[in-house]
C-alpha cells in the first residue's frame, strides 16, 4: 500500500473522530436506552462511565494508533515487537467493525427512507413495523447507503472523508440546536426534561450500569479500533488527553441534545418514552404528525439523522477499508468496490431479518439486528477496551512508559503520574466485572 495518508488539520481530526463517535449511537440508541433505563438515573451513570472508563479507553486507543502508524489489525502486534498473542485483539477489531456495519448500514437506510417520506409528504401513510417487514424497501435503501459511503471513501482521505465529514458535522449541530429550541417550547417540556435529567435512584440497578457502560463504549467507538485508525492519520504536535476530551465533549453534547429534542415531545403528545428501537421512528413520526408544519420539521429531523448516521458509516467503513488494504495491498478504489460488495451481502441478514430471513437468536422477538448488536455492544467493545488497558499498562504488552510517552507527546493536557492506578487497575477491573455481570444477567431466552 502507498505511503500512509494524513488528515489535513486538527479540526479535521476532531470532527472526523467525533463523527465516528456521533451517530445512531447518540440519536437513535442513546434516547431509547435512556428511556428504558429510568431517564436521569441512566444519564448519571452514563456520564460517569464516559469519564472514568470511556476517556481512558479513548486516550489509549488514539495513542496505540498514532504510535503504530498502521490499521487496528496490526497495531497490537507491531507495538509488542511482533508478539503473536496480540494478533487476536487485532482480529477482534475487524470482526467488531464488520458486525457493526452489518446492522448500522440498515438502520441508516431506515433513516433515509423516513426522510424521503417526510420530504415527499407521505408521512401519514407508513410505520416502523411495515417498513422493516418490506424486503424491497430495506434492500433498496441499504444499497443506497452502501453506495454513497464507499463512493465518498474512494477519494483520497483529505478530499473525501475529511472534507465531507466536516460539513456534515457542522450541519448536524446546527439542525439539532434548532430542533432542541423548538422542543423546549412544547407544553410537555418541563415533564420531559425532569424525567430525562433528574436521577431517580430507585431505578438504579446492575442492568442500568451494564447498559450505561456498553452505551458509553458504543457511542465512543472505543475497543474496536474506531479511534485508533484516526490516531494513525495525525501528527504528534498535540497530546492526546486534550484531544480525547474535545471529542467526548462534542459527542456528549449531541447525545444530550438528542434527548432534549425527544423527551419533551413525547410528554407533550402522550407517547411512550420507553418505546425501544422504534422511538426514533414511530414515536418521533407521530410527534411530527401532531405538529403544525410537521412534514417539514420531520424532514429536517431525519435530515440531521442522515448526517449523524453517515458520519459513523464513513468512519467505520474507513476502518474496515484500511484493514483490508493492509491485508491485500489494494488501492483505495479497488478496496472500496470489494468492501462495498461484501458489507452489502452481509448486511442483507439484517435487512431481511424481519421478513424473509426470520431468526430469533435470543428471547422472543429478537432478530439478526439483535445478534449483531450483541456481538458489538456486549462483547467486542468492552473486551476490546479491556485488551487496550492491559496492553497499554503492563510490560507483557506495550507498557505504561511507552504509552504515557506517546499520549503526552505534543502540546496540550497531559496524563499525570497520579492517574496511573485509574488506567492500570480501575479501568480493567471495572470493565471485566461489568462484562461478566452483563453476560450472567443477559436475557438469553
Amino acid at each position: 500500500m502507498e505511503n500512509r495518508e494524513r488528515l489535513g488539520s486538527r479540526l479535521g481530526f476532531i470532527m472526523l473522530s467525533a463523527g465516528c463517535a456521533i451517530g445512531c449511537g447518540n440519536v437513535w440508541k442513546f434516547p431509547w436506552m435512556c428511556g428504558q433505563n429510568g431517564g436521569g438515573s441512566f444519564m448519571l451513570v452514563y456520564i460517569l462511565c464516559l469519564l472514568l472508563l470511556g476517556l481512558p479507553a479513548m486516550v489509549m486507543e488514539l495513542s496505540v494508533g498514532r504510535a503504530a502508524q498502521t490499521s487496528p489489525l496490526y497495531m497490537y502486534e507491531k507495538l509488542s515487537g511482533g508478539g503473536k498473542r496480540w494478533r487476536i485483539p487485532g482480529a477482534i477489531c475487524l470482526i467488531g467493525n464488520v458486525s457493526l456495519i452489518a446492522f448500522y448500514s440498515v438502520v441508516t437506510g431506515w433513516i433515509i427512507y423516513y426522510f424521503v417520506k417526510f420530504l415527499t409528504g407521505q408521512n401519514a401513510s407508513f410505520g416502523f413495523e411495515s417498513m422493516i417487514a418490506d424486503p424491497s424497501v430495506n434492500v433498496t435503501y441499504l444499497a443506497v447507503t452502501i453506495i454513497v459511503t464507499f463512493v465518498i471513501l474512494s477519494f483520497h482521505l483529505q478530499n473525501g472523508l475529511e472534507r465531507i465529514t466536516k460539513y456534515m458535522m457542522l450541519a448536524l449541530i446546527i439542525l439539532m440546536l434548532v430542533l432542541a429550541v423548538h422542543s423546549l417550547t412544547l407544553d410537555g417540556a418541563a415533564a420531559g426534561l425532569s424525567f430525562y435529567l433528574i436521577p431517580d435512584f430507585s431505578k438504579l440497578n446492575g442492568s442500568v450500569v451494564v447498559g450505561a457502560m456498553n452505551q458509553a463504549f458504543f457511542t465512543l467507538s472505543t475497543g474496536m479500533g474506531g479511534m485508533a485508525i484516526f490516531g494513525s492519520y495525525i501528527e504528534k504536535n498535540r497530546s492526546l488527553m486534550g484531544e480525547s476530551i474535545h471529542i467526548i465533549l462534542l459527542d456528549t453534547l449531541v447525545a444530550v441534545i438528542a434527548g432534549v429534542i425527544m423527551f419533551p415531545a413525547c410528554y407533550t403528545y402522550g407517547l411512550e418514552v420507553n418505546a425501544g428501537p422504534s422511538l426514533l421512528f414511530d414515536t418521533m413520526a407521530n410527534v411530527f404528525n401532531h405538529m403544525n408544519g410537521g412534514r417539514w420539521w420531520g424532514a429536517l429531523f431525519f435530515l440531521f439523522m442522515i448526517f449523524a448516521a453517515l458520519s459513523t458509516m464513513l468512519a467505520v467503513c474507513e476502518n474496515i477499508l484500511a484493514m483490508v488494504r493492509e491485508l491485500t495491498g489494494w488501492s483505495r478504489p479497488k478496496g472500496c468496490v470489494v468492501c462495498g460488495i461484501v458489507t452489502f451481502v452481509l448486511s442483507i441478514t439484517t435487512a431481511l431479518g424481519y421478513s424473509v430471513l426470520h431468526f430469533q437468536p435470543f428471547a422472543k422477538g429478537t432478530a439478526w439486528l439483535d445478534l449483531w448488536d450483541f456481538i458489538v455492544s456486549n462483547n467486542v467493545l468492552p473486551l476490546g477496551s479491556l485488551f487496550l488497558a492491559l496492553f497499554c499498562c503492563y510490560r507483557f504488552g506495550w507498557g505504561w512508559d511507552n504509552f504515557m510517552k506517546e499520549a503526552n507527546t505534543g502540546k496540550g493536557l497531559k496524563i499525570q503520574p497520579w492517574m496511573r492506578p485509574i488506567f492500570q487497575y480501575f479501568v480493567p477491573v471495572v470493565i471485566a466485572f461489568i462484562f461478566i455481570y452483563g453476560m450472567v444477567t443477559f436475557a438469553w431466552r
